[in-house]
């Protein structure tokens, strides 16, 4: 089970069990969008950075140690 853990302003840490959680399930658990198929258009649109990049992968796995920007937010994966 993923949690967020902490959340100031403008970052959220976000804990994640196991190795890995999808870009668009990791947009939808930090409550970033309100559906999958918002997740998948934001990712497809360009609209998320990872590490510093943008990414299109909707299918992304996102790993501890990751960080994701997205609207202004920004997500720490632990």
């Amino acid at each position: 089970m993923h949690r967020i853990l902490y959340i100031c302003p403008s970052m959220i840490e976000f804990k994640v069990t196991g190795d890995y959680i999808p870009m668009i399930q990791l947009l939808k658990a930090a409550n970033l969008v309100q559906t999958g198929g918002e997740a998948q258009i934001v990712v497809t649109e360009g609209e998320v950075i990872y590490n510093g990049t943008v990414d299109y992968r909707k299918r992304l796995k996102v790993k501890k140690g990751d960080v994701i920007e997205f609207r202004g937010e920004k997500i720490t994966v632990i």
